[in-house]
């Protein structure tokens, strides 16, 4: 079973290496990631996502905030995983190792030398924003929080700047 799941997950991989390789750099720049989390659907910048994984095994840090899952070795090098849900406020979900269709979003180049990744419910794929609608912002919302946009069937995405997530003081703040 787990056998199937990781080809599953080369298999998106290779497809969205391809379908991105066949699009220009002002295509690239119109998508975004789609995620699902604490009820919600998201949008990252491709260039926010380093990469989709599924959940490693994660070791756990004493004295540390209970969205913050702890660290893991991801080929060799080490992130912080945070459970995205936990952070925006809701019940931090236990996620088992390697369970489908959670999914780790490590946070790519463009957000700078933090090695860290969000723990969501699932990646939902690659979003147009030429197919969706902009809405006006959420009021307070975090400095983080970029557009919002509708889909054709009603669907609220809110998208998220990953950079920006990663100065927040209280994304850094992990310690209690």
């Amino acid at each position: 079973m787990a056998r199937a799941g990781k080809l599953n997950l080369r298999a998106f991989q290779q497809e969205l290496a391809t379908r991105l390789a066949a699009k220009t750099t002002a295509q690239v720049e119109q998508s975004r990631l789609g995620l699902a989390c604490a009820g919600n659907q998201w949008l990252i910048r491709l260039a926010d996502a380093g990469e989709v994984i599924a959940v490693p095994t994660v070791a756990t840090v004493p004295l540390t905030r209970s969205w913050y899952l702890g660290i893991a070795n991801i080929r060799g090098n080490l992130y912080s995983i945070i459970d995205f849900g936990g952070f925006l406020g809701h019940e931090v979900q236990p996620s088992a190792h390697g369970t489908a269709p959670a999914r780790l979003v490590l946070f790519g180049p463009r957000v700078g030398e933090l090695r860290a990744g969000l723990v969501v419910e699932r990646v939902l794929g690659l979003r147009n924003l030429v197919e969706l609608v902009r809405g006006d912002s959420a009021s307070h919302a975090p400095a983080w929080y970029g557009a919002r946009w509708t889909d054709r069937e009603g669907g609220m995405w809110q998208e998220i700047d990953l950079a920006l997530l990663a100065r927040d003081p209280g994304f850094l703040q992990v310690g209690v």
